[in-house]
């Protein structure tokens, strides 16, 4: 009996030692993998960096939809983005890019519209100064002036001049496009016959 008690005290006292350094090593993995510390503090930081990159202009997304490409393999899909960018203060811009990543086609879009911006003199009152109506494939659309009323437009044409910075307008569509791309180029078309801050 004396050999059995032994054998038990034996058995028994290791198992505390093992139990309670388990949790020891077990504790200090998980709250690293919860800090996760060497891999989220680059990815704040590339963010901060872009957010600082695109705070000088306002975007606005006015289109995005996924195109098919018809290979001898099959079909290749790719997405089209429209954006629209300006600072609110006369200058606006429309873009469009393509390709194979959402984000990656948002980029593309934004520094097409950045090649693309125009400067706009406006008015005191964040206004302009005379009718403009301009084309754009089968797009029309005109501009006025309206004091007092605000901004006063639809579809991807309100998205130009509220990045424009334009207000007291009312904005008309004279066509049946329903096509967003054309009608935000047709207003941009529109803002280039007011003369231009060089």
């Amino acid at each position: 009996m004396a050999e059995n008690e032994i054998i038990t005290t034996e058995n028994q006292a290791p198992t505390p030692e093992v139990s309670a350094e388990r949790p020891q090593q077990a504790r200090p993995q998980r709250s690293g993998d919860r800090r996760g510390g060497g891999q989220r503090g680059p990815r704040r930081g590339g963010s901060r960096q872009d957010d600082r990159a695109r705070s000088e202009f306002a975007h606005k997304m006015i289109g995005i939809r996924r195109v098919a490409r018809v290979m001898a393999g099959g079909r290749r899909f790719n997405f089209s983005a429209a954006i629209v960018i300006g600072d609110k203060k006369g200058r606006v811009g429309v873009g469009v890019g393509k390709a194979a990543d959402t984000q990656l086609a948002i980029e593309k879009a934004t520094r097409h519209a950045k090649r693309n911006m125009i400067n706009l003199s406006l008015t005191k009152n964040r206004s302009i100064p005379h009718n403009v109506e301009s084309k754009f494939c089968a797009s029309v659309v005109e501009i006025r002036p309206s004091p007092g009323r605000g901004l006063v437009a639809g579809s991807s044409v309100r998205s130009v001049l509220e990045m424009a910075g334009v207000t007291d307008v009312t904005a008309k569509l004279l066509s049946r496009s329903k096509n967003s791309i054309n009608n935000a180029r047709a207003a941009v078309e529109a803002l280039k016959k007011i003369p231009q801050v060089k």
